[in-house]
This record gives structure tokens, sequence and C-alpha cells, in this order.
């Protein structure tokens, strides 16, 4: 069994631990609203953790998701509603610009040699103030228009009375997919592996590094506007202040824990998933038990990406000592 395999086990192992905990606590938690709810949000920030999986498999970071989303969710009904445009131009616009941005990214991180780091970061100012600027810093809506369109946020299938299948959910698969057949099926996606174990190596065996990691980014920032369109949907409005605030966080840690090693090279998909639904699962303990404060939700979060890099480095450790032990053996 692999080491990847073995911390998706154990996220699963905890995301259960978790979930019969909270049900234990609160009579809420195995209701047919909350958990449609848990589904719906476990999908959105699912599609934006695979995404934050990408560049983290090629030993980057992106903390410009949630700007992105910002951005993105803002100028979809901006675009809707005051400009008149039709869905079929909006979508495409604002999904397009977020494969822009992280064209953009690539490019400055692999053409102009800047950390990873600096130019996200400078993106996570740079994309909220230019949503906050083209609003007017004001909270923009759909005004009851588009329920069609509207459908792939809030909407669902019905599967029985009172339960139906978050629309989201559908999307998550299709993404989920996509990304496990371009990962583990394609000779691109073991370049991604390779270039996060080992960049030098990787070039050196004839891999064109930098065009691989630019696909990453571009990668990320496509499902980050995926992942903004598909919230605005399903919220109705977005206040650009403070809409995707954080999330990058959330994508960050969902990937972490579901096995991707923030020294690049490792990742799985499913893993991913799991991570992202036990992050919405933490979040929903927080808000259901009565005795857990709501305000400790950002350090549960801290905690979860710590305890994730701990767990790597605690494996990464045991992983060499074995080797040596064996080459002592074999010696």
């Amino acid at each position: 069994m692999s080491a990847s395999t073995k911390k998706v086990l154990g996220v699963f192992g905890l995301l259960m631990v978790t979930c019969i905990a909270t049900s234990i606590f609160s009579d809420v938690f195995l209701s047919s609203f909350n958990i449609e709810n848990l589904m719906r949000r476990t999908a959105l920030f699912g599609i934006i953790s695979i995404g934050a999986a990408f560049v983290i498999i090629v030993g980057g970071i992106d903390l410009s998701i949630g700007s992105v989303i910002a951005l993105v969710g803002c100028l979809l009904p901006w675009l809707l509603t005051q400009h008149g445009w039709s869905p079929w131009a909006a979508v495409p616009f604002v999904l397009g610009l977020g494969l822009l941005l992280g064209l953009l990214h690539g490019l400055l991180i692999t053409r102009l040699g800047i950390q990873p780091f600096i130019v996200t970061l400078c993106g996570l100012l740079i994309y909220r103030g230019l949503a906050r600027g083209i609003t007017g810093d004001q909270t923009v809506g759909f005004q009851g228009n588009h329920p069609d369109l509207r459908f792939f946020g809030d909407g669902g299938i019905p599967i029985t009375e009172s339960f139906a299948l978050p629309a989201p959910v559908l999307v998550l698969v299709a993404v989920a997919v996509l990304s496990i057949v371009f990962l583990r099926m394609t000779v691109w996606g073991r370049w991604m592996f390779a270039i996060g174990r080992s960049e030098s190596a990787a070039r050196h065996s004839g891999i064109s590094t930098s065009t691989m990691t630019i696909l990453a980014y571009t990668i990320c920032a496509g499902l980050s506007g995926l992942g903004g369109v598909l919230f605005v949907l399903y919220v109705g409005s977005a206040q650009p202040v403070d809409f995707g605030s954080f999330y990058e966080l959330y994508a960050i840690a969902a990937a972490v824990l579901g096995g991707c090693s923030l020294r690049g090279g490792e990742g799985a998909v499913i893993g991913v998933i799991i991570g992202a639904a036990l992050m919405q699962v933490l979040r929903n303990a927080i808000t259901l038990i009565d005795w857990i404060n709501d305000n400790v939700e950002f350090a549960v979060i801290g905690v979860v990406i710590l305890a994730g890099v701990m767990a790597d480095e605690v494996l990464r450790r045991a992983l060499a000592a074995r080797m040596v032990r064996q080459q002592r053996k074999q010696a």
C-alpha cells in the first residue's frame, strides 16, 4: 500500500469518526436538509480544492483562489443584470477570465522566475480590489432573474420526496473524473508528479517543466473561476469585500488532508474530495454543536493544516528511515 493511499484511508477514517461524533451531539446533523447542504458545499469546495491540488503537485502554491472566486463571482451577476449580457456570453467570458489569470500566474512564475507565493499573494490583493472597484464595492445579485442558470448552483435532482441530489455534485463528479484521467492516465499527469518530486531531474529528463507548471496554474485558476460561478449561483448574490474570503485556506487544507504533500509530487483526487468533505463536516459541527464557539472556525482550519503537514513530515521521515534500513540489509 502506497503512502498516498494510507493518507487517503486515514483522512476517510477521520471523516467517519467526525460524522459519527457530530451526529451524537446534534440531532440535526443527519437530517435530509443538512446532508443535502453538506453535499452541496463539499462539491463547491471540492472543485476549487482539486484546482489547488494541481499546483501543489508541481510544488507550487496559489493564494489567490478566494480572490479569483470573488472577481468571477461578482462579474457574472454584474454583467447579466447591469449590462444585459446573455448567459451564453457572460458565463464563457468569466470562465475564460479565470483561465487567463492562471495563465498569467504561470508565465510570471516560469518566465520571470518570481516565487509562486509572491505572484499569487499579489493576485489575492489585485483581484479583490478589481472586484470592489468594478462593482463600486456594492452587492451584486441576479434580482430574481435567470432561474435556469441558477439551477447549477442551488438546484437539485429529486431522489426522494425530502431529498434532492445537489446539481454541483454532478459538476464535481465531472471535474474529478477528468482530473483523475489526466493525472493518472496521461503522460502530462505523470510529468506533473515528476516535476513536484524533482524539477531539475524532470528538466534533465526532457520534460518541459515550464509548460506543465503554466498548465497547472491555469487549471487551478480555471477551476477557481468555475467555483466562483457556482458559488454565486448558489448564494444568489455577492459582496466583493468578503465573497470567497479565505476560501484558498479551505482548498489548501483539503488538498493537504487528502494526501497532497506541500513539497510536491504527491496527491490523489479522491483524497482531496474526502479532505474537502472533512473540512465541511468540521464547519458544520462547529455550527450545530452548542458548546463549541462558532468563532474558532479558523483556528480549526489552522490546526488541520498544521496536523496535515506534521503527518506528512513524520511519514516522510519514517519512509526515509525504512529505506536506509533496507539498504543496510542489502549491503
